[in-house]
């Protein structure tokens, strides 16, 4: 029988126990998968953390208020209909319902976002003026005039469709004219000379001459108006100077 030659392993010199798990720990990850072992992997997880259910609530509301100010600036409050908001706002009509008793309703939070909106910015316009009364006027005016420029569609919604969509409505639309007057009284001077509704007439003024700036569709260009308006506000008080 032939002797194995030197340096040569014989069968019986190889380890019974390889292949055997226990060998594997001291094996490269490569060899490990080539020996059939699975590297163990790290679950996947997300670090995008979850929106609040408030904030969502939010963001669908204010979707489908802005679905129905561009509506009603294309086609009217009454032939906007319930299915174009939800169609226009990508939202189901469950969740309209779920937040609003219906069109009437969408109609009166829209504008009152708008005014409460408006209502902050003529105020800080006003007050940037370093205790000049024509400089809050001017920066009063400025700020509205912006706004209206800004947001067309909200500004007709606001200043033209709400007078005739519904009582309700309408009767926003008055309050909101006299919290306009209130703000005017704070920034003009006090003159015995001028009658006492001097500042329901120049806030009517201003709002008859955008409402028409609104209907020729010129809504964008309404800060063009800045110094005619500011003239017709602060004449009055610089001719009885």
């Amino acid at each position: 029988m032939c002797r194995p030659s030197k340096g040569t392993t014989k069968v019986a010199d190889v380890p019974r126990n390889f292949g055997h798990p226990g060998i594997l720990r001291f094996m490269s990850p490569r060899a490990k998968g080539e020996a059939g072992e699975e590297t163990p992997r790290r679950p996947v997880t997300s670090t995008r953390p979850a929106l609040p259910r408030e904030f969502i609530a939010q963001h669908k509301q204010r979707r489908i208020m802005d679905a129905l100010a561009e509506l009603t600036a294309e086609q009217g409050y009454e032939a906007t209909k319930i299915s174009d908001i939800v169609k226009r706002a990508g939202v189901a009509r469950k969740t309209l319902y779920d937040n609003f008793e219906g069109k009437e309703e969408v109609f009166l939070a829209a504008f009152d976002s708008a005014r409460d909106e408006l209502l902050r910015r003529v105020e800080e316009g006003g007050a940037d003026a370093d205790g000049d009364w024509q400089g809050r006027v001017e920066g009063g005016l400025a700020a509205f005039l912006g706004f209206v420029a800004e947001q067309p569609t909200v500004a007709r919604m606001c200043m033209i469709e709400a007078l005739s969509a519904t009582p309700t409505a309408t009767k926003r639309y008055e309050d909101a004219v006299d919290a306009f007057v209130e703000l005017t009284r704070k920034a003009l001077p006090d003159d015995d000379r001028l009658p006492d509704t001097i500042a329901e007439t120049l806030v009517g003024g201003v709002a008859w001459i955008v409402y028409q700036q609104i209907r020729r569709g010129e809504t964008e260009r309404a800060e063009d108006l800045l110094p005619e308006l500011s003239e017709f506000m602060m004449a009055p008080y610089l001719a009885s100077a």
